[in-house]
């Protein structure tokens, strides 16, 4: 992407403010920004969910000037020259001519460059200036473009999609965006629009963290590590051993398998059904998937998982039960549950919007959770008459209707609003954040900053399931941490491929 110029579409300010970090790549290129950008970043700043944050980060990050730093941009800015250079996507852009960070006085350019040799369109009353987007030590230009009117009528579909297009136009910028049907208009017009998908993960149903193994049934199991194959394994990837026996003439499988996780160099053998036994969760694990995640999530040294798998895998339900066997340990305090407020017809889905008190509010994107927990109140209903009296009222003045919340205070559940997670610091808990597949590479980093001594998380979320307007299934939260679960020593990974459902989701799940 060496010396290219690119205007900035709303989209990938709102995807992650490292994009901006990522894309000036040590100021080998020019980032424009036009003002309905800003406009729109303006309106979304209060919003109480990811998108609100990711606009309130950029601004803190552009206001950190001064007055006296604004000024002294002013005094000594550069002149402003056009780039001929026809192999350059920077040709027919402004630029400055030092090769030094660029300062653009806010001089009306028209004006002051009366003969645009090569910039087509209305830029005769526009305005430029340079604001700087400030990131720890660094200060990365942004050419900011304002235009009082524009060719294209207000009423036009997509209005500020079309004052894009028009501004890339006029000034041959590269339209950089992650809204498809943006980048589909302004290439049908003949301009350069790309797309920005750092992390696109190209087959994710290719993630696979198990590894298998033949070992005779004479040999020890600590032969394992022995083997250059086990050896080049990352840590906690998920390992099968198959035992072998012979006869005078051939070598064949006894049937007998061994499961176990790789820790350290060494093969660590988990008895599942004995662990199960031990612990007695309220729901067992019914396949080797979910005891497999079980185990993980309540093996002492993890404390990062990544479990993907679609609706009907178990997912929540396994790690809410691992949850409560690690309070009930006295592993941890207790569990947060956090769930992105992404829904599949709220593209922005901001609580605010919704009636009721926060709690309520948060109630509905809490489904998931109070599913499992529904699910399991039932179990033990069905367990004892002693359960079936704790949850449904008669004892403890609990109304019925109140058993999920009764659940919730038994057993230290809490709920938090990704929104609220900044500034926090969550210590000794085990935390739960459902639907990762909908949130960004910087809201990961934003909650599992929040992570504190004693804590334990677990991203969970399917994949192919995506809500988020500038996601997709090649390329989200989910298949970001399952990548570095690959290749990372840090973070545990499981894809549950095994689903649970009726025969009609079945078929929706595997046709659309």
């Amino acid at each position: 992407m060496s010396g290219k110029s690119y205007l900035l579409d709303t989209s990938i300010i709102l995807d992650d403010t490292q994009n901006i970090v990522y894309l000036w790549q040590d100021s080998q290129n020019a980032l424009f920004i036009a003002e309905v950008v800003i406009e729109e970043l303006d309106k979304k700043k209060d919003l109480q969910n990811e998108t609100g944050f990711f606009a309130r980060e950029f601004f803190r990050c552009i206001n950190s000037d001064s007055d006296e730093t604004s000024q002294e941009i002013l005094n000594h800015s550069a002149d402003i020259t056009i780039s001929q250079n026809p192999q350059s996507h920077l040709t027919h852009s402004y630029v400055a001519k030092s090769t030094a960070t660029p300062h653009i006085r806010a001089n009306n350019i028209g004006s002051a460059n009366p003969n645009h040799n090569g910039v087509q369109g209305n830029t005769a009353q526009d305005y430029m200036q340079t604001i700087y987007f400030r990131l720890g030590d660094m200060s990365i230009p942004l050419t900011l473009i304002y235009r009082s009117t524009y060719k294209i009528k207000p009423q036009e579909h997509s209005y500020n999609d079309s004052k894009l297009i028009e501004i890339a136009k006029d000034y041959r910028l590269t339209l950089l965006t992650n809204d498809i049907s943006l980048k589909v208009r302004a290439q049908t017009q003949g301009i350069s629009a790309q797309s920005l998908f750092r992390d696109k993960v190209e087959n994710p149903n290719d993630i696979d963290f198990w590894a298998y193994f033949e070992i005779h049934k004479d040999e020890p199991s600590t032969k394992l590590k022995e083997l250059e194959d086990f050896m080049n394994l990352t840590q906690w990837s998920l390992i099968q051993v198959d035992e072998l026996d012979n006869t005078d003439s051939a070598l064949y499988k006894t049937g007998k398998k061994t499961f176990g996780l790789k820790v350290g160099q060494e093969f660590i053998e988990l008895k599942l059904d004995e662990i199960l036994k031990l612990h007695q969760p309220y729901i067992m694990p019914i396949n080797l998937e979910q005891k497999m995640l079980y185990a993980l999530l309540t093996y002492p040294q993890n404390n990062l998982t990544i479990a993907t798998g679609s609706t009907g895998s178990g997912k929540t339900l396994i790690a809410l039960q691992a949850g409560i066997t690690l309070v009930k340990n006295g592993v941890v305090d207790g569990i947060v549950y956090m769930r992105n407020t992404i829904t599949a017809n709220d593209k922005e889905a901001e609580l605010g919007y919704r009636k009721g008190d926060e709690g309520q509010k948060l109630g509905y994107f809490m489904y998931p959770l109070y599913g499992a927990i529904n699910f399991t109140i039932d179990k033990l209903q069905e367990q004892s008459l002693a359960k079936r009296i704790e949850y449904r009222g008669e004892v403890n003045g609990v109304q019925k209707q109140d058993a999920t919340e009764y659940f919730l205070q038994k057993h230290k559940i809490e709920v938090v609003d990704i929104a609220h997670a900044r500034g926090i610091s969550i210590g000794n808990k085990f935390v739960i954040f459902d639907e990762v597949q909908n949130a960004s590479n910087a809201t990961i980093k934003l909650i599992g900053t929040r992570i504190g001594e004693g804590s334990k998380i677990v991203f969970l979320g399917d994949w192919a399931q995506i809500d988020h307007p500038y996601l997709s299934k090649f390329r989200n939260g989910a298949l970001s941490l399952l990548s570095k679960a690959l290749k990372d020593d840090f973070i545990a990974g499981i894809q549950l491929r095994q689903t649970i459902r009726s025969d009609v989701a079945s078929w929706f799940g595997e046709n659309f």
